[in-house]
């Protein structure tokens, strides 16, 4: 089990008071507050390391770069895959962008289907929709049953021999819900389809093993699980690496280059054009052990548990609304509407309160269509909050039913 006290002591940053109130921070499916492990980690590359990796002979520089080449390794080993396979990205945005743009141009024309989720978040639906103007290939959706689950028979019906893409979110940043990506994946290849997984919400909160899944790419991000900013990492099997035309390019990249045509380094190099961010993924790595120590099944548990506590708290509040399935099948997150009240009033109290969280769309627009709402009120919880924090949630939401009503 987790032991939160002591977990605390490692966030500088919960140390703080907002509005002369302790701080309690539960907008973590937006971004994770980072533990003194991982600033560190930055901090000492930056003051004893800094070097542009790739460029230069010095010794600093070839420690910036075993440092690198370690951090690919640590965070391709979390999810059980091997260094060769992992590209580091700036986030799960842009290791979605890289995949789309990449097979769009080599993979993909008029005739062919790409099939996604209402449920997307915009990174795994407005590049789809996007290119295929620019390409005329077709991109259907498969809608949402009862309590925010997917339906694996409407994927069965929407997936055919047209499909060469399938995007699905393992974990839904609006309802928690934890979809399944193993059936998912094998009605894709089925039908002879390559399947991306969207892991922003899930790599920090379950355990990701992407022997046992099976998917063709799966994107993630650092600062969703403890890690910098600016980090994020795209697994991709070795064929299609190999395949596959690069996304960006420019320096980093390249094998040669003459005035009328260029070849590329070897995957993954072929894919990180320009310096790329080596402190951030060094503190990426940091963050990976932070978490291995921690031990993923332990931080699925807490989470788990808070989450069923802070059900069963929101269901005792006369008028909130929440949306999603039961804590078994979501991970940390609960979006929820008081009432009438406009979910940024919500969130406006809560703050007046030292609480923290998230209020708007979510980036998932279509999704609020689908549910007939235009946004929700959003907490998310991690492994640094406790049974006490989501008490001091119910306070502030009777008080704020109280003040607006």
């Amino acid at each position: 089990m987790i032991d939160v006290k002591k977990v605390r002591k490692d966030f500088p940053i919960l140390k703080r008071k907002i509005n002369g109130k302790p701080f309690v921070y539960l907008n973590n499916a937006a971004t994770t507050q980072k533990p003194i492990q991982v600033i560190d980690a930055v901090a000492d590359f930056y003051r004893n390391h800094n070097s542009s990796v790739d460029r230069g002979l010095s010794t600093i520089s070839a420690e910036a770069i075993d440092m690198y080449d370690n951090a690919r390794k640590k965070v391709a080993g979390f999810v059980n895959a091997e260094k060769e396979n992992l590209v580091f990205t700036k986030n799960t945005t842009e290791a979605i962008n890289l995949v789309a743009y990449s097979l769009a141009f080599s993979a993909l024309g008029k005739g062919d289907e790409v099939v996604l989720s209402k449920m997307e978040h915009h990174s795994n639906l407005v590049p789809w929709q996007q290119l295929a103007k620019l390409r005329g290939f077709k991109v259907k959706f498969v809608g949402l049953k009862e309590h925010g689950e997917l339906s694996l028979q409407e994927f069965e019906k929407t997936v055919s021999d047209k499909t060469k893409v399938v995007g699905i979110v393992h974990a839904s940043n609006v309802l928690g819900t934890i979809n399944p990506v193993r059936e998912i994946i094998e009605i894709g290849h089925r039908h002879g389809a390559l399947v991306l997984v969207d892991g922003a919400q899930s790599a920090p909160s379950i355990e990701v093993d992407i022997k046992r899944m099976g998917a063709d790419f799966l994107a993630f991000s650092g600062h969703k699980m403890l890690g910098p900013t600016g980090i994020g990492a795209l697994y991709a099997r070795q064929e299609l690496l190999e395949e596959m035309p690069p996304f960006l390019f420019g320096g980093g990249m390249i094998s040669e280059v003459f005035l009328d045509k260029s070849s590329w380094r070897k995957p993954p190099a072929k894919f990180e054009a320009g310096t790329p961010n080596a402190a951030a993924a060094v503190g990426f790595a940091e963050a990976v052990k932070y978490l291995q120590k921690l031990g993923m099944k332990n931080v699925a548990l807490h989470e788990s548990k808070l989450t069923k506590y802070a059900l069963d708290m929101l269901h005792s509040i006369r008028g909130i609304k929440i949306y999603g399935p039961d804590a078994q099948k979501r991970i940390g997150i609960i979006a929820f509407n008081v009432g009438r009240i406009h979910p940024h009033d919500i969130a406006s109290v809560l703050d007046e309160h030292g609480i923290a969280i998230r209020a708007g769309d979510h980036c998932a627009q279509p999704l609020m269509r689908e549910l007939g709402i235009i946004g929700t009120a959003r907490a998310s919880f991690y492994v640094y909050n406790s049974k006490e924090e989501v008490d001091a949630l119910e306070g502030a939401l009777v008080k704020a039913q109280k003040l607006l009503g």
